[in-house]
């Protein structure tokens, strides 16, 4: 369960022990600790039918062992809530000390097959999609001149709890997630959500949590993060101003919004071969929708490039305008 959603109900030991007292049922315990899994990619481990893996699924996510979402036609697992897991895999550890049990080791050898499948889907959609990619980013400075900019505007801080809107590759919890206290990446697509998962897996960060949402309607608390990011993601937004106010009311007193897109410009080819909604953004639409939602206007840097100059805003919650602005 999401550390942004947190359930107030204990946990019943009767139902946790009886849910773990089946053998299969402890093998996906033990499995959704190493990385979020589909029910497909279960069965495949497991050597058993999806509707048989569906069954044990539902006693442990009722026992409130594990956490299921859904995702397009996909249905993903991860562990649940930490009050019920924590203390689990606390005693599990330390009865298995000084040797892991020959199952354990044996699924987790099966789940390099999983993660070698994930690894080529996503291989395929990257050479599939390179040249569009290439397009654009010929326009613009480099990502890598941009994230550079990006950590330097948020060292000045802990980053806390951190929610990453439209994360499409989770590029931005690979470059911020290990110093945030929680990384949660959100994104409309099921199949974007998939390649993150191979990259943060690569990454080393499997435990980042990914859900599929609507950045209009987050399915998260108010207050619940300290830092929210939109990087290129503004301009798809047929409501910016909305989305904007939706990313404001995560943030905690004192949070962080940095968004980062394209200056205004006047490439109509993206609005027509790459569904771009808006030719980006002018610095005084920006804080006056940081204005209507609450924050104040921190930060602006510009990063000039052939055609398009990338922008990067940063808004404070409850702060007033304080424009530093660097180029």
């Amino acid at each position: 369960m999401s550390a942004y959603m947190a359930s107030d109900a204990p946990p019943d030991s009767l139902a946790i022990f009886r849910a773990l007292a089946d053998p299969t049922r402890l093998r996906i315990f033990h499995l959704l600790r190493e990385m979020e899994l589909s029910i497909g990619e279960l069965a495949q481990v497991l050597g058993q039918s999806q509707p048989r893996v569906s069954r044990h699924v539902k006693i442990l996510a009722d026992a409130g062992l594990a956490d299921r979402r859904k995702e397009g036609s996909w249905v993903f697992l991860g562990l649940g809530s930490d009050a019920c897991v924590a203390p689990l895999f606390a005693a599990i550890d330390d009865w298995s000390r000084d040797t892991e049990d020959a199952w354990v080791v044996a699924d987790r050898a099966r789940l390099a097959a999983v993660r070698a499948d994930r690894a080529a889907a996503a291989a395929r959609y990257f050479a599939e999609h390179a040249e569009e990619w290439d397009a654009i980013r010929s326009l613009h400075v480099a990502e890598s001149a941009v994230e550079q900019h990006i950590m330097a505007m948020l060292s000045d801080g802990a980053i806390g709890r951190m929610v990453d809107i439209g994360t499409g590759t989770g590029r931005m919890i690979e470059l911020i997630g290990g110093r945030a206290a929680s990384a949660l990446g959100i994104d409309r697509s099921p199949e974007m959500l998939r390649l993150a998962r191979v990259k943060l897996a690569e990454a080393g960060l499997d435990h980042a949590e990914l859900r599929q949402g609507d950045m209009y309607a987050l399915p998260l608390a108010d207050g619940s993060a300290d830092l929210v990011i939109l990087h290129q993601v503004l301009h798809f937004a047929q409501h910016p101003a909305a989305a904007i106010a939706e990313s404001a009311r995560l943030l905690a007193p004192g949070g962080r919004l940095l968004i980062v897109d394209f200056a205004s410009h006047d490439v109509e080819e993206l609005r027509a071969r790459d569904a771009h909604v808006r030719l980006g953004f002018g610095d005084d639409q920006i804080a006056g929708w940081f204005s209507a939602s609450g924050l104040g206007l921190d930060r602006i840097e510009a990063l000039v490039g052939d055609k398009l100059t990338v922008k990067c805003w940063l808004g404070v919650r409850g702060q007033r305008a304080q424009l530093k602005a660097v180029s």
